[in-house]
């Protein structure tokens, strides 16, 4: 039995619906996936069960950046879409990969790129990381089921 493992390819500003659909679509299935894993080993007799985590690939792109930004304000009335997917990583393992040229391109850098460009400081949230495409293009190999928001 293969699994595949889906990708969320993210490109809504954080402003937008869509940006808040995929956060929420990521915890649903993320819940589902650790619910089924449970229940399977649960089901499973043997004592040499395989350890297995809910997996989920996820690539931040174009105004997607934004969410990356650890100087973005958010009104409290608001969902903290940078505390949310940081939040969401961290119980789940995540890596958060952000495409280093779109991200520059709308002022989001982290401390290497800043040395790099010579910019006066680096806003990257914790937990993200900014990747080149090469790293998005391996994601898309590896899997079959591909969800743009």
């Amino acid at each position: 039995m293969t699994t595949t493992t889906p990708l969320l390819l993210i490109t809504a500003d954080p402003s937008h619906p869509l940006a808040k659909l995929a956060l929420r679509y990521a915890r649903a299935y993320l819940q589902n996936a650790k619910n089924a894993v449970a229940a399977d080993e649960q089901h499973n007799d043997s004592d040499h069960s395989t350890i297995k985590k809910a997996s989920l690939n996820i690539f931040f792109y174009g105004d997607a950046a934004h969410i990356a930004n650890r100087l973005r304000w958010q009104s409290a009335d608001q969902i903290n879409l940078t505390k949310e997917w940081q939040n969401l990583a961290e119980q789940y393992e995540l890596s958060l990969p952000v495409c280093v040229s779109t991200a520059l391109s709308r002022g989001i850098t982290d401390a290497d790129n800043s040395t790099r460009h010579q910019l006066d400081s680096d806003n990257l949230a914790a937990g993200f990381a900014l990747v080149g495409l090469s790293e998005l293009a391996m994601m898309m190999q590896e899997n079959n089921t591909l969800m743009q928001f």
